[in-house]
């Protein structure tokens, strides 16, 4: 009986306020500070790293090759060009702007290219498991006739030059099994696996050969025939590709794994794509797998660098740096990552697979499939690098108000908007460039774009966008009553904040969470620091001698300058381990709003059923104005002057003679709120 009076109480309660002639859509805002939110749009020209920094990117050309889906490898050469494999074993040279067919082999895919014995060109494909080599100079459009042809194999997957030994070794299939092949054509067995193919290799500059497999996905590491050892055994399917670091920066191995939906009825063909239950001597399908990229040390001490389980990777190589590159099997992108972790988007193209990555020396470029074309990097850097948002949905019609941005150096930044989700003519063109905060001038909608440009500063960083909306106030619909908290709270778009919620409780308290990654289960030691926003200098929260080992942490603002700042957190294993064996690293919060101060209300007249006045904060936005009559059980919200909550200042003229009545000595009580929940009363009595 008791749950049913509450529910007709709810049910009254949702009538008073449907009835009510106060709008009660509270403003909200659209932020973008990091790589999920910053991707997703066009990229032309810039990079996203994971630390939510947008700066200037690679410019590069477009070199397409017709009635071609994939290629599998890519080879430059002395003379400058860039050789390529593409369907039915051909082989194309690319050069100034064109492509042309460089050889043919009569066979059904050639996958792999290298450079040996002097110069020559050494390749290898499927079926026969055949070795093919020419001078680069003697590939004129014939046919190439057929090197070697190695025994008890059907496919060569990869081939690797040993420049020292003067020999070649050549991965193979069924049988996996690695071959060595010297500038006679003498082939023996190198090594001989218990797996069904062998589909990457790598040489070391110690001489040690790396080699992936196909399967249950093993990385070997063979230093004389017959001699190897398992460095990883992945839970994957195959190790795609394997990059072996130089001493002079630092040493290492890192190899890409993949996991794919599914089951592996026939040995995967390494095309840019390795995909599950179809043969790849066939098309290849877009059904996208799941990228692993692992370091290992040279103490064979193993570190996860990506992970991604929206795509597989099919190439990787180094950059500049000894740094791994990485290109994507299903969304046509590159990726880098540092030894901290920070994980950039170097290049977003129009393709489905980047098949074959190499950005350093002379002639930087990458390959992409499906459709096949091959990209000269032509720069790094300049003016004509834009950024385009991902449509930003408010759910219905939208107003906008101001827009604020965050950069290192001068941006011009643009809008835009319309009602499909999918910008087209109906849209409004790009506003005038902003270059500093402004309202937005783009007209009412339900979807928005924002567009940054590098044209006044190429080094300029982008950080962090916020843009604040009001949505049309739509007829309330009850669907569902439920007591306590409703299951679908938890699906609800969490890039569009609550309209009319409540707001913070105000404290000078800050509760800090982190979570943190510890594959070996050490105690964790924790510091805490803090810094203004542009500032260099970081203080600490905890004295020096307190041992901090939870993920959690109450920071006591009271005594702090109000204003927005920057956390750090850096977690080390020392309590774990000898200083020369620990490790640490350090997460960066961008901003923390430090606010202990309510607005105040100033200003303020009753005359009949208008009520004006003035609310201001410190460091702002005003938040919330509500108005009550004294005695009243319940709050009602009023709007400022320009309809947006985005201002540390905002006037208000509001008619709210449904809440007062215009005749009448009544007593009014007003309350303003800013961001951090600070409220602040104040008493009017009405005029007639």
């Amino acid at each position: 009986m008791k749950l049913r009076y509450a529910l007709i109480a709810i049910l009254l309660a949702a009538g008073v306020a449907q009835s009510s002639d106060v709008d009660a859509v509270g403003t909200r805002t659209f932020v973008l500070d990091s790589l999920d939110s910053f991707k997703g749009g066009d990229l032309e020209g810039v990079t996203i790293s994971s630390d939510g920094a947008v700066s200037a990117g690679y410019h590069y050309g477009n070199i397409e090759i017709p009635d071609a889906t994939s290629t599998w490898a890519t080879l430059p050469t002395a003379t400058g060009t860039l050789l390529a494999t593409g369907p039915k074993g051909v082989i194309f040279r690319v050069h100034e702007g064109k492509s042309e067919v460089a050889a043919e082999t009569e066979t059904m895919a050639i996958t792999s290219l290298a450079t040996a014995f002097g110069g020559d060109v050494v390749a290898g494909g499927f079926p026969g498991a055949k070795l093919f080599r020419s001078a680069p100079g003697a590939m004129t459009g014939g046919t190439l006739k057929p090197w070697v042809e190695l025994p008890d194999s059907e496919d060569v997957w990869a081939v690797a030059y040993d420049a020292k030994r003067k020999q070649i070794f050549a991965a193979t299939g069924p049988n996996g099994k690695v071959f060595r092949v010297d500038g006679k054509g003498k082939a023996e067995v190198y090594f001989d696996s218990e797996e069904p193919h062998i589909v990457s290799l790598a040489l070391g500059e110690d001489g040690v050969l790396y080699a992936g497999s196909s399967g249950t996905a093993l990385l070997y590491a063979i230093r004389a025939p017959g001699r190897a050892r398992v460095v990883r055994d992945f839970d994957a399917k195959d190790v795609k590709a394997i990059a072996v670091v130089p001493q002079a920066q630092g040493g290492g191995v890192y190899a890409v794994a993949n996991v794919y939906k599914g089951s592996l009825k026939t040995p995967p063909r390494p095309s840019t794509t390795l995909t599950p239950t179809v043969s790849l001597r066939r098309p290849p399908t877009t059904r996208a797998g799941k990228g692993r990229l692992m370091y290992f040390d040279d103490a064979g001490r193993a570190e996860l660098m990506l992970k991604d389980d929206k795509t597989h990777f099919v190439s990787l190589s180094l950059d500049d740096k000894g740094l791994p590159v990485v290109g994507t099997g299903s969304e046509g992108q590159i990726f880098s990552v540092d030894k901290n972790h920070v994980k950039t988007i170097l290049v977003d193209t129009d393709s489905r697979q980047v098949s074959s990555v190499s950005l350093i020396g002379k002639s930087p470029y990458f390959a992409s499939s499906d459709p096949v074309a091959f990209h000269a990097v032509t720069g790094r850097g300049g003016t004509d690098a834009v950024w385009t948002s991902k449509v930003l949905d408010a759910g219905m019609r939208a107003h906008f108000g101001r827009l604020q941005w965050r950069s290192d150096g001068a941006l011009e930044i643009q809008t835009r908007s319309g009602n499909t989700a999918k910008p087209n003519d109906n849209w409004s063109p790009w506003s005038a460039a902003m270059k500093t905060s402004a309202v937005v001038t783009s007209p009412s909608a339900r979807y928005v774009q924002v567009r940054a440009r590098w044209n006044r500063d190429a080094n300029a960083v982008l950080r962090r966008i916020e843009l604040a909306f009001v949505t049309d106030n739509a007829r309330a619909l009850l669907s569902e009553v439920t007591v306590g908290k409703s299951s679908s709270d938890s699906k609800k778009n969490k890039t569009v904040p609550a309209s009319g919620g409540p707001l913070d409780k105000p404290s000078s308290k800050v509760k800090l969470n982190w979570k943190v990654e510890n594959p070996d289960k050490d105690t964790l030691r924790y510091r805490l620091f803090y810094r203004t926003i542009g500032s260099n200098r970081w203080y600490a929260i905890l004295p020096s001698d307190t041992t901090h080992t939870t993920t959690s942490y109450s920071w006591d603002t009271e005594d702090l300058p109000e204003g927005r700042y920057e956390l750090r957190v850096d977690a080390s294993d020392e309590l774990a381990n000898p200083p020369d064996r620990a490790w640490s690293h350090s997460l960066i919060l961008q901003q923390v709003l430090v606010d202990n101060t309510p607005p105040v209300l100033s200003a303020l007249s009753l005359v009949g059923g208008r009520l004006k006045g003035e609310a201001k904060d410190g460091l702002g936005p005003v938040a919330r104005i509500e108005v009550a009559p004294v005695g009243g059980a319940r709050f009602f919200p009023i709007f400022p002057s320009d309809g947006v909550f985005d201002d540390a200042v905002e006037t208000f003229d509001a008619d709210i003679s449904g809440v007062v009545p215009p005749t009448g000595g009544g007593l009014l009580v007003i309350r303003a709120y800013d961001e951090a929940g600070n409220r602040t009363t104040r008493h009017v009595t009405s005029k007639r």
